[in-house]
This record gives C-alpha cells, structure tokens and sequence, in this order.
C-alpha cells in the first residue's frame, strides 16, 4: 500500500532485456534505501514491484509480462527519470489518498498549459473507466496522488502545484507521453456495488 505521494525522482541505470520480461536498475539517494529488505515493496511509476537485489544507492526490480503490458515501463529507457515511493508503513502520515501500486491501464497525454503560475493537463483514458472518474476525485498518475479537475467524455484535467512539478517526473511529460493510471478503489467499490443492485432490483 502507498499513499501517492512520491518521494523523489529515481534515474534508471540499466535495463536486462528478455522475452516478456526486463530486469529495471533504478539509482536514488541512499536516505531512501534506509532499512530496505529483499522482498520490499517499492512504487516505481505508481506500479507496485518487489525488490530483488539492492545496494547502497542502486534497487533492481523484476518486470514480468502482464505488467509491461498494462504500464508504461516497458517504454522506459536508460536515463530515465521514475517516481519512486517506499511502502507505507503503519503510523505514517497520509497525505495523498490509499494506493495500491496495481495500474489500471495507461493514458495518454493530450495537451499541456504552462503559465507563469499555472501548470495544467489533459489526459486521454480508456473509456471503459469513465464511470470512475468524477470531478474532484482522487487519481493517482505515474505514482502520484493528484485531484481530477475537469471530465469531458475519456479525458480529464490536472493543475498541479510547483511542488508536484519538482517532486514528479510530470513535469517532463509531453503531448504523446503516456502515463501510469490508477483509479481510486474506493470510488469503483461503490459505483460497482450501486450498479450491481440496481442491476439485480431493476423490476
């Protein structure tokens, strides 16, 4: 479980390639492999994936074949730039909303507007999550904890802060880029459960 607030930028070092599968080698500062485990659980892009090898400032993760096909980490390359979360842990602030590290599909970057004091984007999705995106819902994009803005049919907008700029690699986004997407849990669990009763009591 992690709370979609990223905790830095994580650059990646180097890819093993493989039928279905590539190993990822992510470097970050080493204040944030404090205490890491074989086994842990990292976000990286918003997907969930378990350490397998790590040293002071390098973790490797193994990438299978239903995640590469579901997220955008097959397209990363070696220099690239990833959100990076440890796990929560029980007692630690929430400052985002629950996040599961489990992607929903990808979408895709439309158009971007920077002013002065605003940075803003509209981005593409699959259209069968639509029932799960509202206005001023939760949703976490690549790893990261945002508000929806606006919904107009498969697209929504974001205005993120200075803060999620610096923090996220959103600020490197592009019209094309695609991005990680999760939907909020708790919204599907109740649009799903209301659908299904008036489904079952539709007489």
């Amino acid at each position: 479980m992690f709370t979609g607030i990223v905790q830095c930028q994580a650059a990646v070092v180097a890819i093993e390639n493989k039928p279905d599968f590539r190993r990822l080698t992510v470097q970050v500062e080493p204040r944030f492999l404090e205490k890491l485990e074989i086994g842990a659980s990292i976000a990286i892009n918003g997907t969930c994936l378990t350490v397998v090898q790590f040293n002071t400032n390098t973790v490797q993760f193994d990438v299978i074949d239903e995640t590469l096909r579901l997220t955008n980490l097959g397209e990363l390359e070696v220099g690239a730039e990833v959100n990076f979360e440890r796990s929560l842990k029980v007692g630690d602030e929430i400052g985002g909303h629950h996040v599961s590290g489990h992607i929903h599909a990808t979408g895709v970057v439309e158009t971007i507007t920077e002013t002065a004091d605003n940075w803003a984007m509209w981005i593409r999705f699959p259209a069968e999550f639509q029932a799960y995106v509202f206005a001023k819902g939760f949703i976490s994009v690549n790893g990261a904890s945002l508000t929806i803005g606006q919904v107009h049919d498969s697209q929504f907008s974001l205005h993120l802060i200075p803060e999620t700029l610096r923090l996220t690699n959103l600020k490197s986004a592009q019209p094309g880029t695609r991005v990680n997407l999760e939907f909020d849990q708790q919204t599907i669990t109740i649009v799903d459960t209301v659908n299904r009763y008036l489904a079952q009591n539709k007489g």
